[in-house]
């Protein structure tokens, strides 16, 4: 079938079988590595991009319900010389060790501030529910979440 939809600003028509995971997409047909797959059941929030503006996690979207859609994957929020604010918070309050949860974190995290649900360590802790990072124990991701959100 085929799929029309809009990712990091350039539009895409592809054909996909009906069964076909977005973040498969993402990952094996356009490239974009950066949305991570780290347990195929949208428990470790690895692979959340946004869709619509709302993040959610591309293991448990199908590419066909995305017709029409507009996603940003992490490679669209940022650059290197132009890092997001959440990127730069993640990086200066030391929010990462392996990165493998790193992409799909920062991508939920801009959600909750861009939702206003970014106010204090509760309810970034509560607002990050669903994204496992095997490494940092997350004092400093909340950390960096609540510095970017002074920053957006």
């Amino acid at each position: 079938m085929n799929v029309e939809f809009t990712v990091n600003g350039t539009a895409h028509t592809l054909d996909v079988e009906p069964n076909t995971l977005l973040v498969d997409v993402l990952r094996s047909t356009l490239g974009l590595t950066g949305t991570h797959v780290g347990c195929d059941t949208s428990q470790c929030g690895a692979c959340t991009v946004h869709l619509e503006g709302r993040a959610v996690k591309s293991c448990a979207v199908l590419a066909c319900q995305v017709d029409g859609g507009t996603i940003t994957t992490i490679e669209g929020i940022g650059t290197v010389d132009d890092l997001h604010p959440m990127q730069e918070a993640f990086r200066e309050c030391h929010a990462l060790q392996c990165g493998f949860c790193t992409p799909g974190m920062i991508m939920s995290a801009i959600d909750l501030v861009e939702r206003g649900e970014a106010g204090d360590e509760g309810s970034v802790r509560a607002g990050l529910e669903g994204n496992i990072c095997r490494c940092t124990g997350y004092h400093n991701i909340v950390r960096a979440v609540l510095h970017a959100a002074q920053r957006m």
